[in-house]
């Protein structure tokens, strides 16, 4: 009997070894348990919200550990400034408090994951002997950071009032669904959905089963294993063809595709089956034909924020067009710096901005361009292409691995060896030509999809689920792989 307590405890405990994903098992030991609770505590808002924090907080425990803690903190801090820029009347002292909120979460932020990127530049400007600090860097600190700083300036702006409980912003900013990775949730969005305290339907309920089971196939099916051999290419990049590295870029870009829409999928799904909506965060990216619809389309949550509390602020286009240009430039060089603490990182975000500063000043020129078949595919291939070299960077080791990734395709790409690659990975070949079909499936298809599968008798849910489960156990490697996105 003490032996199965202890495993037990174990189980529960924080494994710094193993932080609790959705895709894990244990997760949905608990959820089960959870969600029936919690629909019997749905009359009292108090009860439900207590109840639900109490969870949240566990299962950021169970993924950072006592960093648990410092997301209490946050919370605190944040809501009483709130409460201090609302009640202030001299306007300095309302810009004073939200500078204090806003220094001090990007100060949290910084420290934990800047820190060491800036001490390696700063000491290899003075020749000096860098020693890394030991940090850890906390599971979601990107998204609840932004946030939070999203959640203070609408105070100040008079979007929203800050919320009379502190439990009531405790309950939004540690929300689990959307904690660790997103999508980034807007306070005047989701504290309304609170106060209504709305009972999940059986619609809500099913269609946000359907879209975990979704993002359960993209993320535990698709991602983790077209990853296998993507891992190779990019772990030592120099053993391989020009055409198996191609292969290996495309895979990464339909992997991380595939892992963060899978996560978002079902990081909107749980909320829906609780009955919140958090909104949609991937509209089939890789269907634009142009980088500006692409950053409309990809990461929707973040590409909105850096808009309104980044672009905008800078002066949008507003100021003229070369500072439009600028103002576009800088946003994606933040962006790319938010996603990682590595020049690798700014690159790609510069390359983004600057993509995005072509396209707008060639718009004059392509608003004259017939809108025909052949126009449409050359941008959505130029696009696509442009997106997915920029993925290396994202993907490799270092800079100089990206460079030598790339160069690699352009060097040592010969196209007799395509039939020998389809003959070696048959099935990560049929899976990719199968995403990618799937990816331009038209959303009025995925729609009528979800509406069959949640008007379907419960055997066909029950079969459908059975199905995807013995999916997983096939495709599964290992070990459960993390999410790409849980590192930033």
């Amino acid at each position: 009997m003490m032996d199965i307590l202890h495993n037990i405890a174990h189980q529960l405990a924080y494994d710094p070894s193993a932080p609790m994903l959705f895709s894990s098992g244990l997760f949905w030991i608990l959820f089960i348990v959870f969600l029936p609770v919690y629909a019997l505590l749905k009359g009292s808002r108090w009860k439900m919200a207590l109840f639900t924090i109490g969870f949240s907080l566990y299962f950021y425990y169970k993924s950072s550990g006592l960093f648990f803690l410092m997301l209490i903190a946050t919370s605190f801090i944040d809501w009483s400034l709130s409460h201090g820029i609302r009640r202030a009347r001299p306007r300095w002292l309302k810009l004073t408090f939200l500078w204090m909120s806003i220094a001090i979460s990007l100060s949290i932020l910084g420290y934990f994951k800047y820190a060491n990127f800036f001490l390696w530049n700063w000491n290899q400007m003075v020749q000096g002997n860098f020693q890394p600090l030991d940090i850890i860097l906390p599971v979601g600190i990107s998204f609840y950071t932004f946030q939070s700083i999203s959640y203070v300036v609408d105070v100040y702006k008079q979007r929203i009032r800050p919320t009379q409980s502190w439990f009531d912003y405790l309950f939004f900013l540690s929300f689990f669904p959307a904690l660790v990775a997103g999508p980034i949730v807007r306070a005047d969005y989701f504290l309304p959905q609170l106060k209504q305290n709305r009972r999940a339907s059986f619609a809500d309920i099913y269609g946000g089963l359907w879209l975990i089971i979704i993002g359960i196939i993209k993320k535990a099916i698709i991602a983790d294993y077209i990853a296998q051999y993507n891992d190779l290419i990019f772990n030592d990049p120099t053993l391989y063809t020009g055409v198996q590295t191609l292969m290996g870029v495309l895979g990464y870009t339909m992997q991380i595709y595939c892992d963060f829409s899978g996560y978002s999928d079902m990081a909107i799904g749980l909320a829906l089956m609780m009955g919140f909506r958090l909104g949609m965060n991937f509209d089939s990216p890789y269907q634009s034909r142009n980088l500006t619809e692409f950053w409309r389309r990809w990461h929707i949550s973040l590409s909105s924020w850096l808009r309104d509390y980044l672009y905008i602020p800078l002066g949008g286009n507003r100021k003229g067009t070369l500072r439009t240009y600028v103002n576009n430039f800088l946003t994606m060089l933040i962006g790319g710096l938010w996603h990682g603490a590595a020049w690798k990182f700014v690159f790609w975000g510069a390359m983004h901005g600057i993509g995005l500063a072509i396209h707008k000043a060639c718009k004059p020129v392509l608003s004259k361009i017939p809108d025909n078949f052949l126009t449409g595919f050359f941008g959505w291939l130029l696009t696509f292409v442009y997106v997915s070299l920029l993925w290396v960077f994202f993907r490799a080791a270092s800079f100089e691995d990206s460079v030598l990734i790339i160069g690699n395709i352009f060097v040592d790409f010969d196209w007799g060896q395509i039939p020998q690659f389809a003959v070696a990975r048959p099935e990560w070949c049929v899976m990719m030509g199968a995403l990618i079909v799937a990816h331009f499936i038209p959303q009025s298809w995925v729609d009528w999809g979800g509406r069959v599968f949640t008007s379907s008798p419960w055997v066909v849910k029950l079969l459908v689920f059975l199905v995807v489960v013995q999916l997983v156990i096939e495709y599964m490697s290992e070990e459960v792989a993390p999410f790409i996105y849980f590192q930033f």
